[in-house]
């Protein structure tokens, strides 16, 4: 029998899969990622009295096989909130399953709870398969270049 992928929320003990999934991600989007440190972090930020970040996985078989992050933010020319959806990453195998979109749907969910009606997020100009898949969604994009500023 076949086992159906479960969405559920991220536990602790889902911190070393997480990494490497995360891993996985940076490799498909074609950037670096260093693991040094990064299980203390997530847990710092996904598991303490007030957590920054929101994080669903799905399991399938005992085994994670994706993810998505997300958290509430502001947005002064709305003046509303919404969710910003930082990543959404399954593995190479389990796409092309309606895995995605279930996710989706949950996310949607959880929006809902936080009272937000909007959902953003961005992906790499090249991933073609998941702009189809997005539009497929009902999402529309808006082109802007995203600039990052390293404090030191």
């Amino acid at each position: 029998m076949i086992s159906e992928p479960k969405i559920r929320f991220a536990q602790k003990k889902d911190l070393p899969d997480l990494v490497e999934l995360c891993r996985l991600h940076a490799i498909f989007e074609k950037s670096e990622y260093d693991t040094k440190q990064k299980k203390e972090l997530l847990d710092t930020h996904l598991f303490s009295n007030h957590p920054s970040l929101f994080c669903l996985v799905i399991e399938k078989d005992d085994c994670l096989i994706g993810y998505t992050t997300y958290m509430k933010q502001f947005s002064t020319w709305d003046a509303s909130y919404y969710i910003y959806m930082d990543c959404l990453f399954l593995t190479e195998e389990s796409r092309g399953f309606g895995i995605g979109e279930k996710l989706i749907d949950r996310i949607k969910q959880e929006a809902l709870e936080l009272d937000c009606l909007l959902i953003q997020w961005q992906t790499p100009d090249f991933n073609k398969r998941a702009m189809k898949f997005y539009k497929k969604i009902g999402a529309f994009s808006k082109s802007k270049e995203r600039y990052f500023l390293t404090i030191e």
